[in-house]
Formats: C-alpha cells, sequence, structure tokens
C-alpha cells in the first residue's frame, strides 16, 4: 500500500462493490498526493479484478474534497525551482487519477455528502455517475484566488453546457445540488441519512449486470463521444457485433425470449 493509504479506507461488498472512502479531514479531504496515489493504486487493482463491478468514491466529514493543498501548494514555492517540479508531479498525478477514472472498466460512482471543490469537483466530474446529499455544493473556485481552475475545467465542461462551465469557472460561485442535478453535474440528490443506501441501490443495480456488457458499452460510450456522426456509427456498429459474439449477450437475449433471470458468465 502507497503511503497516504490511512487516509484512504477500503471496503468491498458481496455484491462486487468496491467502497473507497476519503477520510483526511484535517486537510478537508484533499486531493494530496498520498491521496491520490492511493486511489491511483486501488482502482488501478480493481480495473484487473474479475470480482470488483463498481466502484464508489465517498468520504468522510463535511467537505467531500477541496480540492488541492493548498498550504502544501504554499510552501514549496520556498524551493529554488519556486515549487515548479513539485507543481508539475501533482498535477500530472491528478491528471493520470481522472483519465484512470475514465478508462476503468469499472464502472465509478462519486458519493458526494458535503462540499467539492476545485479539484474536488473534477474528481465528481470525472466519475461515470454522482451522487449527492442535498446540502452538497460545488464550485470551480480557483478564480477567486488568482489560480484558474484550468484541470478542473476539462472533466467539468465534458459534463456540462459551455455556458454552465464557464459561469461555474469564471465567477468561482458555489452551486447546490439541485442545481448541479439541473445542469448534469450529478445524477440525483437525497437526504444525507440516506445518501449511502441510495448510491448502493444504484451501484448494486448496476453490479447485477454483466461486467462484460457493462466494460464494453463504458469504453464504448467515452470512444464515441469525441467522434464525428458518421465515425461514430461506424465505431459504435463495430462494438455492436463485437458484443452480440460474446457469450453473456446470447445468454441475455435467450433469457430474454424464455422469460427467465439471466445467468451472466462475464464473458
Amino acid at each position: 500500500m502507497v503511503d497516504g493509504a490511512n487516509i484512504l479506507h477500503v471496503k468491498q461488498t458481496d455484491e462486487g462493490v468496491l467502497r473507497l472512502t476519503m477520510d483526511d479531514q484535517r486537510t478537508r479531504n484533499a486531493l494530496s498526493e498520498g491521496m491520490m496515489k492511493s486511489l491511483i493504486e486501488e482502482i488501478t487493482k480493481a480495473s484487473s479484478s474479475d470480482f470488483i463491478r463498481v466502484i464508489v468514491i465517498a468520504s468522510k466529514g463535511p467537505v467531500f474534497s477541496a480540492g488541492h493543498d493548498l498550504k502544501k501548494i504554499t510552501q514549496v514555492r520556498n524551493q529554488n525551482d519556486s515549487g515548479q517540479e513539485y507543481f508539475e508531479k501533482l498535477f500530472d498525478t491528478c491528471s493520470l487519477l481522472m483519465k484512470l477514472i475514465v478508462s476503468c472498466p469499472k464502472p465509478v460512482i462519486a458519493e458526494v455528502p458535503g462540499i467539492a471543490t476545485a479539484a474536488g469537483c473534477q474528481l465528481v466530474a470525472s466519475c461515470d455517475l454522482a451522487t449527492a446529499s442535498d446540502s452538497a455544493q460545488f464550485a470551480t473556485p480557483g478564480v477567486n484566488i488568482g489560480l484558474f481552475c484550468s484541470t478542473p475545467m476539462v472533466a467539468l465542461s465534458r459534463n456540462v453546457s459551455k455556458k454552465h462551465a464557464m459561469e461555474m469557472l469564471l465567477t468561482g460561485d458555489m452551486i447546490d445540488a439541485g442545481k448541479a442535478k439541473e445542469i448534469g453535474l450529478i445524477n440525483s440528490y437525497f437526504p444525507v441519512t440516506e445518501l449511502t443506501k441510495e448510491t448502493m441501490v444504484l451501484a448494486n443495480k448496476i453490479a447485477s449486470k454483466s461486467s462484460m456488457t457493462i466494460s464494453i458499452g463504458k469504453n464504448a460510450f467515452y470512444g464515441q463521444s469525441d467522434l464525428d456522426l458518421s465515425s461514430a456509427y461506424e465505431y459504435t456498429s463495430k462494438v455492436m457485433v463485437e458484443n452480440l459474439l460474446k457469450e453473456d449477450a446470447k445468454e441475455g437475449i435467450g433469457a430474454f425470449i424464455e422469460k427467465r433471470p439471466p445467468t451472466w458468465g462475464d464473458k
């Protein structure tokens, strides 16, 4: 386990749901090097696991994640290079984490009980799905401190419309859970006492599907998203053929015709 793993709690359910709970309340669950490396390690292992079917990224405390540790960023400015090497490594690691979430064959759900700002908001936007408490808030407030949220912008602008993204980025204002759902940053919100239960209902529903089919579908979703219309249909037509030749497609279609529950082999 990498350094910093004590700030990330790992729990695996019998249904194949992996819960990764950030618990560094001293730093408001900052995406420190230790936290990000721990998330990368666990998601990488889950990606190749035959048992893990869904990943949930959750948190302890009133803040889901406040983004990067500004105190640490300030400290390294005293280095000879004014912190440039540290900054480059920090954002390279962050970009690796966000890309890993997207490329991971398992669906990743963000469970947000409270505030998610800057890179914390980026983490939410990078996940495939997101649930939140009705008191959750979201912001990309870097503009308020002279540091534009350029890397959070990548994930944010791929989740919400350009004007909604630009409003968050240019004003730095907080938005509540209702607004976040309205613009597509999250899927749903619940009373905080019901959040984990409702998130697990969603996770277990997805976990009950063929993991092979889910993996093909997630990869195809992101693969076609930046293609032009003709290329997207050409690409996904090939994916459909590939999918139809899999055993689980044969089993699922047969089960539907025969009016029985399918038995997935995940192949």
